[in-house]
């Protein structure tokens, strides 16, 4: 039986501001991918996502982004390799203390995005990610099929693929991002993420099949209706989960 796990970008909150509801989420995740505060989060907001899922037995990987706070991490910068695997080690380095605070260890690292994008088509990108993460020895999470897979994919450490349940994909496989994520059908969503699973294929925006490949499926934290979209994939895939 195919195993699976369901993952959701976490701590996405800022001081006052509040993004997700992540106590409403964590039931029916078993990783979550904690920003490290520069896209999103900051000291108080990590430590208390490590802890909400510490108390569900919820794994923690961390989800570092390009120095983006004011557009969410969404818009695309210029970084040399040297200077962007600094900013993506010292980014989990702090999310690892946290981990540390409450004797838990790193799970893996998931890029956040405009770097995750960014990472899929560009082989320097990616490279300078994966000389991040093998500092802490960890997977990197990211989708089959592209530049992620091809540079991460006989790393020691491993990579992780994902299926999206509510984003749509083009023709060719890629990822429709936006800057807002819009609301999702769950029983639409739960049904493409339980086929991913065990079918390895999903349906473009187009309705043509796809080839996926489903280690993780990924639900986000700022989808409308996130907590009743993570509870349908979480049903459908129950049987699956790792």
């Amino acid at each position: 039986m195919d195993m699976v796990a369901i993952n959701c970008d976490m701590g996405e909150s800022f001081a006052i501001y509040h993004c997700g509801d992540d106590e409403g989420l964590m039931p029916f995740v078993t990783v979550a991918n904690v920003a490290c505060g520069f896209h999103a989060s900051d000291p108080r907001v990590m430590s208390r996502t490590v802890k909400l899922a510490k108390r569900h037995g919820v794994q923690v990987g961390a989800h570092p982004s390009l120095p983006d706070r004011e557009g969410f991490g969404r818009r695309e910068m210029k970084l040399d390799r040297e200077e962007l695997t600094a900013a993506v080690v010292y980014q989990i380095g702090a999310l690892t203390g946290f981990l540390r605070a409450e004797g838990m260890e790193l799970n893996h690292v998931k890029a956040h995005g405009a770097l995750y994008g960014m990472a899929s088509r560009d082989e320097e990108v990616a490279a300078a990610v994966a000389d991040a993460a093998d500092v802490f020895g960890v997977p990197l999470m990211g989708m089959a099929g592209t530049v992620h897979e091809k540079v991460w994919g006989d790393r020691p450490a491993g990579f992780l693929s994902e299926y999206y349940a509510d984003l749509d994909y083009r023709d060719d496989g890629s990822l429709i991002i936006t800057r807002e994520h819009h609301a999702f059908d769950p029983e639409t969503a739960a049904a493409g993420a339980l086929r991913a699973v065990t079918e390895g294929v999903a349906t473009s925006e187009n309705g043509k099949e796809i080839p996926v490949r489903a280690d993780c499926v990924c639900v986000h934290s700022d989808t409308p209706n996130a907590v009743e979209l993570a509870q349908a994939v979480h049903t459908a895939l129950k049987p699956h989960l790792n």
